[in-house]
């Protein structure tokens, strides 16, 4: 008895230890962020209209009819309970109030994930095996000018695009020197392919898609347009208008990427970010630190793309320097980290290893 009560009090100060390291990363300007973590780690909602009305305030948002906004605020105080669950379950990180507070998980994820299949097709080329006996301890592809600024998908299921989008213009930079911005919007309207081996997946703008078979259209279609000559409209409600003259950046070849997480290191290091499938479970709540939840599903819902990792994101309940992925985000620059998520790299975490993908880009672009 004496040995549980021993390891009790342990666990308590570990967790609270980390608790403070997470409130330390919240920027402390922000008391809506601040304050929601506080009253969900004391396990009450005594606070919540304020918070609601802080939320609105903040993110501008507003509701057709009362009851429209008490059911918002119902959902709103359900989504506080639900980030103080995965504050517990993903200490290392800080979970509270975003943007998406008011939606309930079925709504997140119809609006704003859009992963359409959970595995790769079977005739995929794998890329090849590379050394990776001296890979650097830390590297972001950020550095080094290969990603361009963040996004915003809006309530699309979008996200594949972003992904791919952001390969390319990666792949495309490593060609030629030259970091362009490449439109989603022609992926949304254009790309419908589809894997032959399976009836019915097909990409399918707001409701859906793959990385690997809008890298099968960029290869069919010769490339990509600018974002600047083919907007971003959030809507799959267009016809394509796709020029082939305006052709920005080209694919020559994709490939998946072995699930091995040094190779997966060593293929983002030398040919650029990669796109990743990933579950989304925990990134409703996320405001910022490095996520490394005890449970988390593999089965991928998410399309985002891999720019770097890192070797120094602590994870004290762990007692162990935990290295991270860095993950570059679709939902604008006020969600996590200015747009960015981390992610603990051990154990295939959130499926994050089983569906990574690269592409590479002629040297010149097409006329």
């Amino acid at each position: 008895m004496g040995r549980l009560s021993l390891l009790s009090l342990l666990f308590l100060t570990i967790l609270s230890s980390s608790l403070t390291s997470t409130e330390s990363i919240v920027d402390p300007d922000d008391q809506l962020i601040r304050q929601v973590v506080s009253d969900l780690l004391d396990d009450h909602l005594l606070n919540a209209e304020h918070h609601f009305a802080a939320f609105k305030t903040k993110f501008g948002k507003t509701y057709s009819s009362p009851e429209e906004h008490d059911y918002r605020f119902s959902v709103f105080k359900a989504n506080l309970r639900r980030a103080r669950r995965h504050q517990v379950m993903d200490s290392s990180a800080v979970h509270g109030v975003t943007k998406f507070s008011d939606l309930t998980p079925r709504e997140f994820r119809r609006q704003f994930l859009g992963l359409r299949r959970l595995r790769l097709p079977a005739d995929a080329h794998k890329a090849p095996i590379l050394p990776t006996s001296d890979l650097p301890t830390d590297f972001d592809w950020r550095d080094h000018g290969a990603v361009t600024n963040i996004k915003d998908q809006g309530s699309c299921g979008s996200c594949w695009s972003f992904s791919a989008t952001g390969a390319l213009e990666g792949a495309h930079f490593l060609a030629t020197g030259e970091l362009v911005s490449l439109s989603e919007q022609q992926l949304v309207d254009c790309d419908h392919e589809c894997d032959p081996e399976e009836y019915g997946a097909c990409d399918s703008g707001c409701n859906g898609g793959l990385m690997t078979t809008a890298f099968e259209y960029t290869l069919k279609a010769g490339g990509l347009e600018r974002e600047e000559d083919y907007p971003y409209t959030g809507t799959d409600r267009s016809t394509c208008k796709f020029d082939k003259t305006k052709i920005a950046a080209s694919a020559s070849n994709f490939s998946v990427v072995s699930v091995d997480e040094d190779q997966i290191a060593a293929n983002l290091v030398k040919n650029g970010p990669l796109s990743v499938g990933i579950n989304a479970m925990f990134m409703q709540t996320y405001i910022g630190g490095v996520s490394c939840p005890y449970i988390c599903s593999r089965s991928q819902d998410h399309g985002v793309l891999l720019v770097g990792y890192g070797s120094a994101g602590y994870a004290p309940i762990r007692f162990k320097e935990k290295p991270f992925w860095i993950i570059k985000n679709s939902w604008g620059e006020n969600w996590g980290e200015n747009g960015y998520y981390r992610i603990c790299r051990s154990r295939n975490i959130c499926g994050m290893d089983s569906m990574v993908s690269s592409v590479a880009a002629f040297h010149k672009t097409a006329n």
